[in-house]
């Protein structure tokens, strides 16, 4: 008994969900909520079946634009090391110019040089998303989205960190502590 206590608690997590449940989520539910959604998959490094469940629920719901589920996917087929797969959806997850006053699509295209190993367009993206005006209305300093409070431009800190480690896979260098640069603006 204690012997097979001992080897389940070593056994990776499962990556076993209830497909029907996390479906009917709404959007914000599924997509935002940091411990429920596709992101309890995520938090349990089931890349690989968030990304499909991700993409089964981008295509069942079928909204105008949904950039960020394109967006989500993409990074989490990127975390696999699917870059092809991870460009066309980072593409996918550009907003029309005249609704990006946060440099969204600078970021993306950022994203997509870091994984396409193209280090002089990663650096154009950061240096250009580095001199974006803050919005009228936005005040100084930081900015809120939604539910969280961000330094400001949004994203400077990831695109940083990908300079930092351009020669390493996008696993290690998005989010990584190593890889970590604090955004200064």
């Amino acid at each position: 008994m204690f012997l097979a206590l001992l080897l389940s608690a070593a056994a990776p997590q499962s990556c076993g969900y209830d497909r029907a449940v996390l479906m009917a989520l709404d959007e914000d539910s599924f997509d935002q909520n940091p411990k429920g959604g596709w992101r309890s998959l995520s938090d349990r490094k089931c890349y690989a079946e968030a990304a499909d469940l991700v993409r089964a629920y981008r295509e069942a719901k079928r909204r105008k634009r949904p950039s960020i589920l394109f967006w989500h996917e993409g990074q989490l087929r990127a975390l696999l090391g699917q870059t092809d797969a991870a460009v066309a959806l980072f593409d996918a997850a550009r907003e029309p110019p005249a609704n990006d006053e946060i440099g969204w699509n600078i970021y993306v295209d950022g994203s997509i040089a870091f994984l396409k190993h193209d280090r002089a367009g990663l650096q154009k993206a950061r240096d250009t998303l580095a001199k974006l005006p803050r919005p009228k209305g936005r005040g100084s300093g930081r900015f809120k989205a939604k539910q969280i409070t961000l330094p400001w431009p949004p994203n400077l800190d990831v695109l940083d960190g990908f300079l930092k480690c351009f020669t390493r896979s996008y696993a290690e260098a998005y989010g990584s502590k190593a890889c970590s640069v604090p955004n200064r603006r």
